[in-house]
């Protein structure tokens, strides 16, 4: 029998805190019939987002073919998802249930170029494209080829979202901490990197890249165009491959905010030595098709020696599943203007999207009417990183700690505040200690995808538990 003790030890070292030990409370309260607001992870259809219409007609006539030919396929289906069918089953006669290409479709690695090109006015090669099983597949693919002696080392923001320090313990890798700027709404600081890498270096790390989350999970924080120049930049100095999380990108709500791809920046920059990892996924934006495990992974700037040792590790993968291939093929080419399935799409997609809006909006505005609780309005993805304080226990001064002992006493207070929040409202939120946050400050990260009467009520509920968790605190 298999013991603990003979369990790969970067496993058990791994942490994943969007799943952890709170969504286990959070499964048993609702098992004994408690009401639980889930906020704890992006996972849209979970919370009541109705699915795409036009998405799932095709794929339903994918799955089963038979359909396209039937008496009652013009009653059901719009003509332009039947011709979107038929010309997906001749560029792909094998069907949904044969292996592709290890790199995925090659038309819809085609399309994915094409949509890179729409999106920011510059070239994409079709042949640096890979469909993946959603954006952490990506990552795991760039952490593969990338990660080769026990002291290479990889740049994450903190706060993160916990993939990147759990595939870095699974690689047997080295995390190297960035504080974002929660100051100047979570951007890069020049400064704080290089303090970063100095102090990875002088420690025997060799940093091999740097990854960044934008729209940012859990801030999110919408990065600028000089913002992200910075940080490429910044990689050329330093010798670093960039891993670029893009998942968000039709998550902006800001006032005259624009999302910038790394690949456009580093194209107007005309920097052609930095390698480039950028992910997408359908799994956000306003699809929320994250059951269906799609996305892809564009690379640029690598040689094509190397690029073949990519295609070797997708190779004993074997490919991405056929249903993610697709549904990510419908993302980068939806239906046009003109389409019979256009004007259901486009208003699908700006409900989700202004829904989505509206509660960032309800969420931050309330939060930041609680007495001890701050946090920037979201700009984009689909959380919110929220700070708050409690005092401290009489005669206990965090400042005399070492480092190592005042992390586990911060990870301590906000997990057991996060429970506690659990078992007194049915709020499931996450600890900002599971993503990282900077010494001397709590957090917890949450969603505002539930329905807005839940976000309205969410907010209620916590100003009332804060003041009454504060004032228990204060008694002892």
């Amino acid at each position: 029998m298999v013991k603990l003790n003979d369990v790969n030890s970067k496993l058990l070292k791994a942490h994943y805190a969007v799943r952890g030990k709170i969504v286990i409370r959070a499964q048993e309260l609702e098992e004994q019939g408690r009401k639980i607001i889930y906020c704890n992870i992006g996972n849209p259809q979970a919370l009541k987002q109705k699915p795409i219409t036009f998405v799932r007609q095709v794929l339903s006539l994918l799955e089963y073919p038979a359909l396209l030919d039937s008496p009652e396929a013009a009653k059901l289906y719009p003509a332009d998802a039947i011709k979107r069918a038929r010309m997906i089953l001749e560029k792909n006669p094998a069907g949904t249930g044969a292996y592709t290409q290890s790199a995925g479709i090659p038309f819809i690695r085609k399309a994915i170029a094409e949509f890179i090109e729409k999106r920011d006015g510059i070239p994409a090669d079709a042949n640096r494209i890979m469909l993946t099983e959603g954006a952490s597949k990506g990552v795991h693919t760039a952490f593969s080829l990338l990660t080769n002696k026990p002291n290479d080392g990889y740049l994450i923001p903190i706060p993160q979202y916990p993939l990147y320090s759990a595939a870095i313990e699974l690689y047997g890798a080295r995390q190297i901490n960035y504080f974002l700027d929660e100051k100047n709404r979570w951007s890069l600081d020049e400064a704080e990197l290089e303090r970063s890498i100095a102090g990875a270096v002088r420690s025997g790390i060799n940093p091999v890249a740097i990854a960044v989350i934008n729209p940012g999970n859990p801030t999110g924080a919408v990065l600028s165009r000089k913002n992200i120049g910075m940080v490429i930049r910044f990689a050329k100095k330093h010798g670093l491959a960039v891993i670029a999380d893009e998942v968000y990108q039709d998550n902006i709500y800001g006032e005259g905010l624009e999302f910038f791809s790394f690949a456009r920046v580093m194209h107007d920059l005309g920097e052609k030595d930095v390698t480039l990892f950028s992910l997408h996924s359908v799994s956000k934006g306003f699809m929320g098709e994250c059951g269906h495990r799609g996305g892809y992974l564009e690379i640029r700037n690598m040689p094509d020696d190397v690029y073949a040792e990519v295609i070797k590790l997708l190779s004993i993968g074997l490919c991405a599943n056929v249903d993610g291939q697709l549904v990510t093929y419908l993302m980068v080419d939806p239906p046009k203007p003109g389409e019979e399935s256009y004007e259901l799409y486009a208003k699908e997609r700006g409900a989700i999207l202004g829904d989505l809006k509206e509660k960032a909006e309800i969420l931050g505005k309330g939060l930041n009417e609680i007495e001890g609780m701050t946090v920037d309005i979201p700009e984009g993805a689909m959380y919110a990183f929220v700070k708050f304080d409690l005092p401290h226990p009489k005669g206990m001064d965090p400042e005399a700690m070492s480092p190592e002992e005042r992390h586990k006493y911060e990870a301590a207070r906000d997990a057991k505040y996060c429970l506690r929040l659990l078992e007194g409202t049915g709020i499931c939120v996450v600890p900002g200690s599971g993503f990282g946050q900077h010494p001397g400050t709590l957090h917890f990260r949450t969603t505002f995808l539930p329905p807005k009467e839940d976000i309205l009520a969410l907010v209620e509920k916590l100003k009332k538990f804060h003041a009454a968790y504060v004032a228990k605190l204060l008694e002892n």
